[in-house]
């Protein structure tokens, strides 16, 4: 498997160093070097390109107003001297962020974390279309979290807390923080298996260790049932 890769950035010396690191590993193919956004717009238009390293602080259009452009967009890499932006580059989808300077260790990491995204892209993309029954069978959820993708499978999700525009998911071994709403959440969830029962809170009903009044216990989690969930609640569980 090779990638296609653009760079992006103004100064001359940033371009130089990430060019002689994708010179070294084999399975990466630079295919422009470009000094600006528009330079940039231009290469992805006449080219297929899977993976961008783009700088943020450049004259004109910066990294970030120039991803946000983009309709279709390839994997990103960050690479930056400001750290400050690296919350705006996770709600953006950059798979990774790289500091200035750029050791190439740390480039080698970054290109096995673009690769890893990109190999299961490229599988969920040729997986033919699922029959009724296939949609019912599956039982995990792809999570985008902490620059990955985690497969975590139902059986695992104890209950799922939400906080404005992100969720949590809980597991026993693990917690998953995600850009994604509850409501969007109760459709791709299993109802047979999860349940809404807060404006806040899904719980995996075969996690719910006991009842008492207006609360769920799962593990050592108090989790409140909502006025407007209970009579749902209360019919599903007895």
């Amino acid at each position: 498997m090779k990638i296609n890769c653009i760079i992006v950035d103004d100064e001359q010396y940033a371009r130089k160093l990430l060019a002689g690191y994708i010179e070294k590993l084999p399975n990466m193919e630079l295919v422009k070097q470009c000094k600006n956004s528009i330079e940039a717009m231009q290469a992805l238009q006449e080219n297929e390109i899977e993976l961008m390293y783009l700088d943020i602080q450049m004259p004109d259009l910066t990294g970030v107003e120039f991803l946000k452009t983009l309709k279709s967009k390839p994997v990103v890499i960050f690479t930056t001297a400001y750290q400050e932006y690296a919350l705006e580059g996770y709600e953006l989808d950059v798979i990774d962020y790289m500091l200035k300077p750029i050791s190439f260790e740390r480039f080698v990491q970054g290109v096995n974390k673009a690769m890893d995204f990109i190999k299961l892209k490229n599988r969920q993309t040729h997986i033919p279309p699922s029959t009724p029954q296939e949609k019912l069978t599956k039982d995990f959820i792809n999570l985008k979290a902490d620059y990955k993708i985690y497969k975590v499978k139902h059986n695992d999700i104890l209950f799922v807390e939400g906080l404005k525009e992100y969720v949590t998911f809980y597991t026993k071994a693990k917690k998953y923080i995600v850009l994604e709403s509850l409501k969007n959440l109760e459709e791709k969830l299993p109802s047979v298996q999860f349940m809404r029962v807060h404006k806040s809170y899904i719980v995996n009903i075969e996690k719910i260790d006991s009842l008492y009044g207006n609360i769920i216990e799962i593990g050592d989690k108090e989790i409140p049932i909502g006025k407007s969930y209970a009579d749902e609640v209360k019919r599903i569980l007895f």
